[in-house]
């Protein structure tokens, strides 16, 4: 078991740049582009990837990395099982946040919002871009339920191989999510912990802008 003494010691100074409220876009969707464009650039391995955090029934936070597929001018868009737990508990609280980190540029950005399905056409669109075995893993999957033995999801896969041999239809339990923002917050590490935290509320339809201690 680590040490208190090794925990404690794990730090680093962030010294790579700096925001400030006079250079942020006043659109937070542009600034996201241009910080995700700086991502690409920095070849991180998974760039799209980021936490979402839902709430159940019992108001039991989850946690779970998954992939941005999509952005556009209402939300940020990923793709899942709508009977996972993730499915299930959006149903019944469409309130959830996001978070990108980017430790390579000492960055972070967390954004809250609602949860709203986008269209069966707009679902379909991006599962048939998908590879021809990542289609037949959406039919196979019956996520987040008990799994007896991988032997059950590989006979599965295999069944639906022989089923869906070219064309591979959109699953009626499967699909797309867009996370509507009403607060983004953009977080560059600086150094002594003195971090620039830049956020953005939708107020009345519109977007303000403040910067908050770190």
């Amino acid at each position: 078991m680590l040490s208190k003494e090794e925990l404690y010691n794990l730090r680093r100074s962030y010294t790579k740049s700096e925001l400030k409220v006079s250079s942020v876009n006043l659109n937070p969707f542009i600034q996201f582009e241009k910080w995700f464009d700086e991502a690409i650039k920095a070849e991180m391995l998974e760039p799209n990837a980021m936490v979402l955090s839902t709430v159940s029934n019992e108001n039991k936070p989850s946690s779970r990395v998954l992939l941005l597929k999509k952005l556009d001018d209402k939300g940020f868009i990923f793709f899942t099982n709508y009977e996972s737990r993730k499915g299930n508990e959006i149903a019944n609280n469409p309130n959830a946040s996001l978070l990108f980190y980017w430790d390579q540029l000492e960055r972070q950005i967390r954004i809250e919002g609602i949860i709203e399905k986008i269209t069966f056409e707009e679902s379909d669109d991006y599962f048939q871009t998908r590879p021809y075995t990542s289609r037949i893993g959406a039919w196979a999957s019956k996520q987040s339920q008990l799994l007896k033995s991988r032997t059950i999801l590989v006979k599965d896969a295999a069944f639906l191989m022989a089923k869906y041999k070219t064309h591979v239809p959109l699953p009626p339990f499967w699909g797309g999510y867009r996370l509507i923002p009403t607060a983004i917050e953009f977080w560059q590490g600086r150094d002594s912990r003195l971090h620039d935290r830049i956020k953005y509320e939708l107020i009345e339809n519109e977007w303000q802008i403040c910067r908050l201690y770190p």
